[in-house]
């Protein structure tokens, strides 16, 4: 792999590169979204250029050290299924790995890992040298190059200038960046890191709408400091469960997170410096995160509460540096420093740096295709949060299709890669934010998903693995790798669906367990449906299907998991698969450029100016616009069968 210093002569730095500055596509921006941009690009054979202002922090992670979470966690096995690295990367830096929502169905099971930020970080990097096709340039992006409407490279503040078929921008929360802490504001798109200042306007003159968002990150602690007696303590698990769907390991020393609570001489404190606050005092006019606020915001949403929940988590293996999720602040150090030390476990506690808010641009992403690819500019393609998204994992799912896309096109082919609602969570997202629009930080949520049950994380192999295969951002290895599974899955339901048994063989058991008994005899299937029972279990009592359970090659308790669920929900998986098929079929019926929306009298005000603005590409997507009705549908319905 090709790496150059921005410190090198300018006139030296453009000679001796000269023959390298023309690409299929250049990805701007090392982050989450940047870094699976730039790897599906180069795996799908396009020559691939990713800027980053510093190469050392290559998908940093910004705030906490952690991937995955509710809804999060499906997206990056999703990632994963598709051949992206965030799952594999996560596997090796997890330093606590945990399922949420095991107390529900496996629907919302959601995978989520604590990880040591320098190791994931470094891991990122080993991907990113030993990616074909694919360079990297340490420079700063400050102005995008457009010829005929068409995005055609980028000139950088070292005076570089580089050509690609297409570019991805992936710039976070580096354009115009500005950082607060209490009054103070300081230029920055992440602590210590310059903003990247004229990148957002040259893009805004060719017709492109942007605002401006914000977002917080929670003061950092030093753990000698902690008085951990006075926390309770929360383990992670060690079983079989991880990200990646190929054999990847969990190295790590494996480290405990620690829980603790506010109390009304914390809640005092903070509110005593909320004069000073810049989410209060007019400093800030941007909008954050909605379901993660900052301490401060908890504490004029909710006044009525007494003490609210925060988790210490480690930032990595051997690191001293803590990091405390759930007091996400920007009120003045003092402030911030003296009310943390109103907790008792962090009545001593010595800081690394405050918490701080940052804002930033982003651009309206209801001016992008379902392929991140601009409206306005052809071959510009737009991932993370410039698209008004927050999270690891939703701008790691951006990056992954946009770069995929940016491939494709450069390829000269009108091929187009989407993800529908019911394929995947990474297409509820994208078509949430070209069909609705944001008004704030984007966050995944499983509530989101109307085809929650199809879309689980334990099946995203199932349902993506074949298409990345296609792409060419899956392996002939993963894809044998992945039939084969599929395969064990198969003989296992068959077993179960042919294996019957005598109620003098299983009830002994069954009223041991706490189920009742069998008055006649049955298939393994209908006992799988019993909430007491599962496959380990039941493989006690049927030779049959212990053995096949053991033909697995490897990973045998996933395998195990994903005929179980497939068996025990049979009936609602199927259902779930008739209502997508229904709304498929408008999806198919295509809309852009039939109407002429301002003429269409038959429609509300609203739902012509929202279809008129949006232009979507199909009735359905139509329909999942804010402020279009059935009776609008159905009126567009009628007009096209004129």
């Amino acid at each position: 792999m090709l790496t150059f210093a921005v410190d090198l002569h300018k006139t030296k730095y453009l000679y001796c590169s000269y023959m390298l500055l023309k690409y299929d596509v250049l990805v701007i921006g090392g982050g989450h979204a940047g870094c699976e941009a730039a790897t599906a690009a180069a795996k799908m054979n396009a020559k691939t250029c990713l800027i980053t202002m510093d190469m050392n922090k290559i998908a940093q992670m910004s705030c906490n050290p952690a991937v995955g979470g509710i809804a999060k966690g499906q997206i990056v096995r999703e990632i994963d299924a598709l051949g992206g690295e965030m799952g594999k990367v996560t596997d090796k830096s997890a330093i606590q790995f945990r399922i949420l929502n095991r107390s529900k169905g496996p629907a919302v099971w959601s995978p989520r890992a604590q990880c040591d930020r320098g190791k994931f970080i470094w891991n990122w990097r080993e991907v990113l040298d030993n990616t074909d096709n694919l360079d990297i340039w340490q420079d700063q992006a400050e102005e995008l190059i457009v010829e005929n409407n068409e995005a055609v490279g980028i000139r950088t503040i070292w005076g570089a200038e580089l050509r690609a078929k297409c570019i991805v921008v992936t710039a976070g929360t580096f354009l115009n960046g500005l950082m607060h802490i209490g009054r103070k504001k300081i230029e920055g798109g992440r602590i210590a890191e310059p903003a990247v200042h004229n990148f957002t306007e040259s893009i805004a003159i060719h017709g492109i709408r942007h605002d401006r968002m914000k977002t917080g990150t929670p003061v950092r602690i030093d753990r000698r400091s902690i008085h951990f007696e006075d926390m309770e303590q929360q383990q992670g698990e060690n079983d079989y469960h991880k990200f990646s769907f190929m054999n990847t390991e969990r190295c790590l020393k494996q480290l405990p997170c620690w829980t603790c609570y506010t109390n009304e001489d914390v809640h005092n404190t903070l509110k005593a410096g909320l004069p000073d606050s810049p989410l209060y005092n007019g400093q800030i006019q941007s909008i954050g995160p909605r379901y993660c606020p900052s301490i401060e915001t908890k504490l004029m949403t909710f006044p009525d509460k007494n003490q609210h929940l925060l988790f210490l988590e480690p930032e990595g293996e051997t690191t001293n540096e803590m990091y405390l999720n759930g007091f996400s602040s920007s009120l003045p150090m003092d402030i911030q420093i003296n009310a943390l030390r109103k907790i008792p476990a962090l009545r001593d506690a010595k800081v690394y740096r405050p918490g701080y808010a940052i804002e930033y641009d982003f651009f309206d992403p209801t001016q992008l295709k379902h392929t991140l690819e601009s409206k306005i500019i052809k071959g510009l393609f737009f991932a993370g949060q410039v698209n008004g998204t927050t999270g690891y994992e939703e701008a790691a799912g951006q990056g992954l299709i946009a770069g995929i896309n940016a491939a494709l096109k450069s390829g000269n082919t009108t091929k187009e890669f989407v993800l529908q609602r019911d394929e995947a969570y990474i297409g509820v997202l994208i078509d949430d934010l070209v069909t609705k629009g944001v008004d704030e930080p984007y966050r995944m949520f499983t509530s989101r998903a109307e085809y929650r049950i199809l879309l689980r994380q334990d099946d995203a192999d199932s349902r993506l693995t074949p298409l990345g295969y296609k792409l060419g951002t899956v392996s002939s290895e993963r894809y044998r790798y992945w039939k084969e599974k599929e395969e064990n899955i198969e003989r296992i339901i068959n077993c179960c669906k042919s294996v019957h048994v005598r109620p003098k063989e299983v009830n002994d058991y069954l009223i041991n367990i706490g189920t009742s008994p069998l008055k006649e005899g049955c298939k393994l299937t209908d006992l799988i449906a019993r909430p007491q029972l599962n496959l380990q279990n039941l493989s006690e009592i049927s030779h049959e299907l212990k053995e096949s359970i053991e033909k697995s090659p490897n990973r045998k308790e996933e395998i195990a998991e994903s005929a179980e669920i497939k068996i025990k929900y049979k009936g609602y998986i199927d259902r779930e698969k008739m209502v997508a098929e229904k709304m498929h079929r408008l999806e198919d019926i295509k809309i852009k450029g039939i109407f002429d929306y301002d003429k269409i009298q038959q429609l509300s005000t609203e739902a012509r100016q929202k279809l008129k603005k949006i232009q979507p590409e199909t009735l359905a997507q139509a329909g999942r616009i804010p402020g279009v009705s059935p009776s609008d549908i159905n009126a567009m319905l009628i007009l096209m069968g004129r």
